[in-house]
């Protein structure tokens, strides 16, 4: 079958112009919509990372009774956040709030061990859930800006994180105070929003 077009017409400056419109289109395009779930015991870092990720002043930060949300644009994509309150009575409402989740993100205080069974529970029932099966879940290892925080290795091997293997995941070191980290989880839903979306 031949083509129409005549190779000439093929010309770099022809491509070029192809290009530049395709880039205008995206340009122009509004930013794609996500809708981030974050999750993880009271006292796990979720507001302060949430303010964090906001540009936002944390150094008033008290228990979230019900939720927070916020909206961050980051590589062409609008996040929006929601941060549920984590602790006990509240829990059980979590789940109002797993539809059209296009990312969970898991808060973990790596420096409270004793609560690490709890979160563990937690976490494993969460990624039991019909309404989240197959979302992309991000783990960040939070509070590493304390001396006794456990490694992000050691917690992976504690949640038996190498098990999941119905959806992708990544576990982050990071700390909701310092900064640190926070970037690098927020790349890794980018990345992984798109694939998921196209």
């Amino acid at each position: 079958h031949q083509s129409q077009c005549p190779k000439s017409n093929l010309s770099s400056s022809w491509l070029f112009k192809g290009l530049l419109s395709i880039l205008r289109k995206l340009k122009s395009a509004p930013d794609q919509e996500v809708r981030i779930l974050l999750l993880g015991l009271d006292n796990a870092g979720k507001t302060t990372l949430l303010k964090q990720l906001a540009s936002e002043d944390i150094s008033h930060i008290t228990p979230t009774q019900g939720f927070n949300i916020k909206s961050v644009q980051s590589q062409g994509f609008k996040l929006n956040v929601w941060d549920i309150g984590g602790q006990r009575k509240i829990r059980p409402y979590w789940r109002n709030y797993f539809e059209n989740t296009d990312i969970l993100i898991y808060v973990i205080d790596s420096a409270d061990r004793k609560r690490f069974e709890e979160t563990g529970q937690e976490l494993a029932e969460l990624l039991e859930e019909e309404k989240l099966s197959c979302v992309p879940v991000l783990i960040f290892a939070n509070k590493q800006d304390l001396l006794t925080a456990a490694p992000a290795s050691e917690i992976a091997e504690g949640l038996n994180l190498h098990t999941i293997r119905d959806r992708v995941w990544q576990i982050q070191s990071c700390s909701a105070l310092t900064g640190e980290g926070v970037q690098d989880g927020i790349n890794w839903v980018c990345k992984n929003v798109s694939a998921k979306k196209k």
